[in-house]
């Protein structure tokens, strides 16, 4: 079983898991894009029980990825939307429902989403900023970033310090164990 938190890995990606990691706090986030805001709307489509509802979204609210906006009073009721927190997670939403269209959907996408100036399909892309084209993974390199943690990294057997202090192909095999 995985532990509940991953405070001893220094890892954006571990990072952003904490917040969105879990299955049904992606699913409410996929279906705020959709346009779902209400609580009764979410526990309706997702058919998922209201305590695990209301916990996930509690999380999302206290994470900033959604809002808690009041849409009546006597009784107080409340939507919940998008911050720009939780609009940044389109890309990862998008990459996501990519791979299951291409890998775990064998009768095709059940919904697309289109370009609104032109109608084309929109995809998901690692983009060099500098040069303006798309990057493949074999064409990308990885490198200790700002944020890297020199001790934590210290710590690390010997293949896998040298792999993290040095810029290397993303790709490439880094082993820890003697080859059998």
């Amino acid at each position: 079983m995985l532990p509940r938190t991953y405070d001893a890995q220094h890892c954006s990606m571990v990072r952003a898991l904490e917040v969105i990691g879990e299955r049904w706090t992606l699913l409410i986030v996929r279906d705020a894009f959709l346009g779902i805001r209400r609580f009764e709307d979410f526990q309706g489509r997702l058919e998922i029980s209201r305590t695990v509802l209301a916990g996930r979204i509690a999380e999302l609210v206290e994470q900033g990825v959604f809002a808690r906006v009041r849409y009546q009073r006597r009784p107080d009721r409340f939507e919940y939307t998008l911050t720009e927190k939780g609009r940044a997670l389109w890309p990862a939403i998008q990459a996501l429902v990519e791979w299951g269209n291409r890998y775990a959907s064998p009768g095709g996408a059940p919904r697309e989403f289109l370009h609104a100036a032109c109608g084309t399909p929109v995809t998901v892309g690692v983009l060099c900023p500098h040069c303006e084209v798309d990057v493949a993974p074999t064409e990308i390199l990885t490198a200790p970033g700002p944020g890297a943690d020199p001790v934590r990294v210290a710590n690390l057997p010997e293949p896998l310090r040298a792999a993290q202090n040095r810029r290397r192909p993303l790709l490439e095999a880094v082993r820890v164990s003697p080859a059998a």
